[in-house]
């Protein structure tokens, strides 16, 4: 992993801060995350601030950790502000990174773990951060990063009070990436500013206070994890950390909302169906949850009726919202009825938080009549600062608002219409954008990974829905007859450089990609994907051993498709996060390891898979020998 000399904000942002509703108001020093929260951390001292297992740290602990962090950074003398990279598991460790690096003045940048090395070192290629958090269990990976790196897990002695860095609310906060149509993610630029003004109007919507209990559930690689972040540390309720495999696996999650007294959660409808699957079928347990709070994809309102069988529609209160990253998390709710589950068809998104403004434009950026198809345009203080070495994109993205002179508003690319009886229905994207899992993810994106394998000619990705309403990817391409392309490795090959939300289940070669007759990709004319024809010509190496064979079937069986073969990804042959947990509890069962779900994560291939359950096995069959010898030396002992 390499990249060029690492620096500060570059200089042309200076200009692209300039666009922003951020900038158009007086910089407070008031107005700030860290003051928010050290206001918090003296008020709530002694309360539980974060809790991860059986770990917990108070508001002071949090404070003077963060504090360590920060002052390390202020003793590396990084310009301020900087883009400073955090790469730490999900941890009360990395909460206090993340304030940390507010504390000194810098902004974060987070890096998922479970992310593949390649688009981590793109990230970093284009962000170059001033410095690196991160820890020894990632050390390895870091070898050839050119810039200064902090181990948060490096025991040494550091002043905990709070610094005197001199931070205002028009400053940068955090860089999110989302996924780019040219085939790069890009960096989302959000202020201070932004993400106050976001927790205090939710605050006020949801009447959230100091008795709540969150969870921290998403990728902070996904603004959603701002939403459940900051929203408790900047109004004194308790943060729980819900570990990786936990967010994997619907009933453990089920139980620790059970466990933990949880009274607010953010869900996208993709996650909150497993969960709400987990209960439907195992054994109901007393939640203390007020408030469910959906987004990230489109809510089909109908999935919902189950839940409304066995809770009122008050208790919990569920909340359909609407927001992209560049307006800071979430712009748009609605309170979710059961009367709406049973009658509602399209998926409402409510009225905008105080002070957004919410448009519907045309082409022209001219407002749209009543009941006719608008792009949703935002105003209001969430809206980012722009993109980070973007500025050609920021400004078609960011444009000045015609309604309110001085000001600028966000062009979605979402598509919307105002109802007679005012409400306001999503309607999906006006491009190839579309949302998996509440991911955005760009099919160009996808389709540059594709376009440079040997052996494409031309390619293309389309969404594909199944029978239960879920959402995958399908690929569709077309050879060139000189390269042979062997699916598995084209699978493995983007595996390998793009998340897990961004590969296909399906790879369909066909002879041609239809066009439009403006010459535009014709999604709609393509063939419906296969799994069975997508992998036909798979390498077929049989498997060496009983175990192997076992396996092999056991991850045919679980996903429902008898032509998967060694050399297959479970996630790219149709295998997602609830089917990975069966296999998960499968695997105990048939093998009696304790596998876990990221052990499936991190397996490239099924035969890794095998190997992994394999070296489970002689673990297991060590120990018992230990167990067995120490009971006999105790024998002989008396």
């Amino acid at each position: 992993m390499t990249q060029t000399t690492p620096n500060a904000l570059p200089p042309e942002l200076s200009a692209v801060l300039l666009q922003s509703s951020a900038q158009q108001l007086p910089a407070r020093r008031a107005d700030t995350i860290v003051a928010h929260f050290e206001q918090i951390a003296r008020s709530h001292a002694t309360k539980t601030a974060v809790v991860f297992g059986d770990q917990q740290v108070t508001y002071s602990e949090l404070n003077e950790r963060a504090n360590q962090i920060a002052h390390q950074l202020l003793d590396l003398n990084a310009p301020v502000p900087s883009i400073i990279a955090v790469w730490v598991d999900r941890s009360i460790e990395a909460i206090a990174a993340i304030l940390g690096v507010l504390k000194a003045g810098h902004a974060y940048l987070p890096l998922e773990p479970t992310y593949p090395a390649a688009r981590i070192a793109q990230t970093i290629d284009d962000a170059k951060p001033a410095v690196l958090i991160s820890q020894k269990t990632l050390a390895p990976n870091l070898t050839q990063l050119a810039c200064p790196i902090i181990l948060i897990d490096n025991p040494a002695n550091i002043p905990d009070h709070n610094p005197q860095v001199d931070v205002s609310s028009t400053d940068l906060a955090y860089v999110m990436y989302t996924s780019g149509s040219t085939g790069n993610p890009k960096g989302v630029l959000v202020a201070h500013s932004n993400v106050v003004a976001f927790v205090n109007n939710t605050r006020d919507r949801f009447h959230l206070d100091d008795r709540d209990t969150w969870t921290w559930f998403h990728s902070w690689a996904f603004d959603f994890s701002v939403q459940e972040i900051f929203s408790p540390l900047l109004t004194g309720a308790r943060l729980v950390v819900v570990p990786f495999e936990t967010t994997r696996t619907p009933d453990e999650f089920y139980s620790l909302l059970a466990e933990k007294r949880v009274t607010v959660i953010g869900q996208t409808p993709s996650a909150f169906a497993l969960l709400n699957q987990a209960e439907e079928s195992g054994t109901l347990r007393p939640l203390a949850l007020r408030l469910i709070i959906l987004g990230g994809e489109a809510l089909n309102f109908a999935t919902l009726r189950n839940w409304f069988t066995r809770h009122d529609d008050t208790a919990p209160q569920l909340v359909n919202g609407y927001g992209p990253t560049e307006a800071t998390v979430g712009t748009t709710f609605r309170d979710i009825t059961e009367q709406d589950a049973h009658h509602e068809t399209e998926s409402l998104i409510g009225d905008p938080l105080p002070g957004v403004s919410v448009y519907l434009f045309d082409e022209f950026i001219h407002l749209v009549p009543q009941g006719e198809t608008g792009e949703i345009c935002i105003g209001g203080p969430g809206v980012a600062l722009g993109y980070l070495n973007r500025p050609e994109l920021t400004a078609e993205r960011f444009i000045p608002d015609p309604m309110t002179p001085g000001a600028y508003l966000y062009r979605t690319g979402d598509l919307a219409r105002r109802r007679a009886d005012g409400e306001l229905a999503y309607l999906g994207r006006r491009d190839g954008q579309i949302k998996v899992n509440g991911f955005r993810v760009e099919l160009g994106e996808i389709e540059s990974a594709l376009a440079v394998f040997p052996g494409i000619a031309h390619s293309c990705v389309a969404p594909y829905t199944d029978d239960s309403g879920r959402t995958f990817l399908a690929a569709y391409f077309v050879p060139d007859g000189i390269t042979p392309v062997a699916v598995p490795r084209l699978a493995l090959s983007l595996a390998r450089s793009l998340p897990a939300q961004m590969i296909p289940a399906f790879y369909t070669r066909v002879t041609s990609i239809p066009l439009s007759p403006n010459g535009k990709i014709d999604r709609k004319a393509l063939p419906a994907p296969s799994r069975q024809d997508s992998f036909d010509d798979s390498e077929t190496r049989q498997p060496s051993s009983e175990l192997e064979e076992a396996v092999l079937n056991l991850v045919r069986k679980t996903v429902g498709n008898n032509s998967i073969c060694l050399e297959d990804n479970f996630f790219s042959v149709g295998g997602h996060s609830l089917l990975g947990t069966q296999f998960v509890l499968r695997a105990r069962e048939t093998f009696g390891v304790k596998i876990t779900l990221r052990d499936v994560f991190e397996a490239e291939t099924v035969a890794d898979l095998a190997a992994q359950i394999e070296s489970l096995i002689l673990e297991e069959i060590h120990l018992l020998s230990e167990d067995e010898a120490l009971r006999l030396a105790t024998e002989q002992a008396a």
